[in-house]
């Protein structure tokens, strides 16, 4: 999958909160930003927790057609070809038969919303998740039926936890046999172990050839702290955690000051 004139350099994008807002508005500065750096010859590179139907909408509304898009927190990896009828295809797929750690998670929190991620489909749940959380097809099953088949992910909602409990649930279960990450609220992904947004453009920047010193991560969640270890440069989104923005190079204005272009158009200048 490599190509001998590949661009030297790989910029890799969280989605929410980085490219677009918690209302879902994509500015014409990001996306004009974001145009230029992918003109210039630079690997443009999604890297978000949202599934493949949750991502491909926001490739469309910036224009990216070729390239990588890493979803599903690094389960999911696709090649984007607009001669793919769906404009892309799966590459690479990490699944994890979930059911113990359904089961351990339910003990503690009886009262949450269980959903997990089929590739290709959409998502098995136990109830509905409030509008716009989940793309894809919804099948709402009992519990068990979550059981027993593979995924891409496990997605855990409780509006009655904050960010800090999960945390601290997280901590005392260990959850070995899977990767997490836990959300601005009372959510939690967990992902098969070793799988993450870093794991996954790891991958990509070898098939591509990129140097590991060209490689620039912008952010704002703490599913996006291995990321940030595993590039040569990290930006963190001004309203991110002080937790996240400890963990980046260095941090740039917030989402709705247009944060992420201020870092693209500085790149762009600097070629």
């Amino acid at each position: 999958m490599t190509t001998s004139s590949a661009p030297t350099r790989l910029v890799a994008l969280d989605v929410d909160g980085t490219i677009i807002d918690i209302d879902g508005r994509l500015s014409d500065r990001v996306r004009d930003a974001v145009a230029a750096v992918a003109a210039a010859g630079i690997h443009v590179v999604v890297a978000t927790g949202r599934s493949s139907f949750g991502t491909v909408p926001i490739l469309d509304r910036l224009g990216l057609q070729h390239g990588y898009a890493v979803c599903s927190n690094g389960a999911v990896v696709l090649r984007l070809d607009p001669d793919q009828p769906v404009g892309y295809e799966v590459v690479q797929a990490e699944t994890f038969d979930p059911s113990t750690l359904l089961k351990l998670l339910r003990e503690h929190l009886p009262t949450a919303l269980y959903a997990v991620e089929i590739l290709g489909f959409g998502h098995r749940l136990t109830a509905p998740f409030p509008e716009g959380e989940l793309s894809g097809e919804m099948e709402f099953v009992a519990f068990d039926d979550l059981l027993g088949t593979p995924v891409t992910r496990v997605i855990v909602r409780s509006p009655e936890h904050t960010s800090q409990d999960f945390l601290d649930l997280v901590g005392r279960l260990g959850l070995h046999e899977a990767s997490y990450a836990v959300g601005w609220t009372a959510w939690l992904d967990l992902a098969p172990e070793g799988v993450s947004k870093a794991s996954a453009l790891e991958t990509v920047r070898g098939w591509l050839g990129v140097p590991a010193e060209n490689t620039l991560a912008v952010g704002d969640g703490r599913n996006d702290l291995e990321m940030f270890g595993w590039a040569a440069r990290s930006v963190a989104m001004g309203q991110a955690d002080p937790e996240v923005i400890g963990a980046a190079s260095e941090a740039t204005a917030p989402v709705g000051e247009d944060g992420l272009a201020i870092v693209l158009e500085a790149l762009a200048e600097s070629l």
